[in-house]
């Protein structure tokens, strides 16, 4: 369970709290408003499903936006989410639970075909071949 996880189930727990009346009445709708508050903080802070191609940011936070001339995420792990870190304190982390918490992790490569690893495995990019050029294009140098 990350970071994300964790807080979203303090939040869960909140709520059942709520539909079982544990709140007194004076408080119950300050309560509900909170949790839809932070609801929508972790719909926000997430991690990038879009970035879930890219190996290198498989696992940034998509609210805390991108920064740079190449957009590269502000915060690179979802677990490293300043708005998370607060909800977080506000749900009442403790050190020791923070630490046991999983990490999201970079998809590692995996080598195609069982041969080695190369450069093409690594960027992702398919391997080009010649092999489907029409004759009339090739030159007279041509070789496949």
């Amino acid at each position: 369970m990350d970071l994300h996880a964790w807080i979203t189930q303090q939040v869960d727990e909140v709520d059942r709290l709520i539909e079982e009346n544990e709140f007194p009445p004076s408080q119950t709708d300050g309560v509900r408003l909170r949790c839809e508050a932070d609801r929508r903080i972790l719909a926000r802070h997430r991690v990038d499903p879009d970035a879930s191609d890219s190996r290198l940011f498989a696992t940034a936070c998509d609210g805390c936006g991108t920064e740079g001339e190449c957009d590269d995420p502000v915060i690179e792990n979802v677990n490293d989410c300043p708005e998370l870190l607060d909800l977080a304190h506000a749900h009442g982390i403790t050190p020791e639970v923070f630490a046991e918490l999983d990490r999201p992790q970079t998809p590692e490569p995996k080598p195609r075909d069982g041969r080695r690893l190369g450069l093409a495995d690594i960027l992702a990019t398919p391997t080009i071949t010649t092999s489907d050029v029409p004759a009339a294009l090739r030159g007279p140098r041509w070789k496949p």
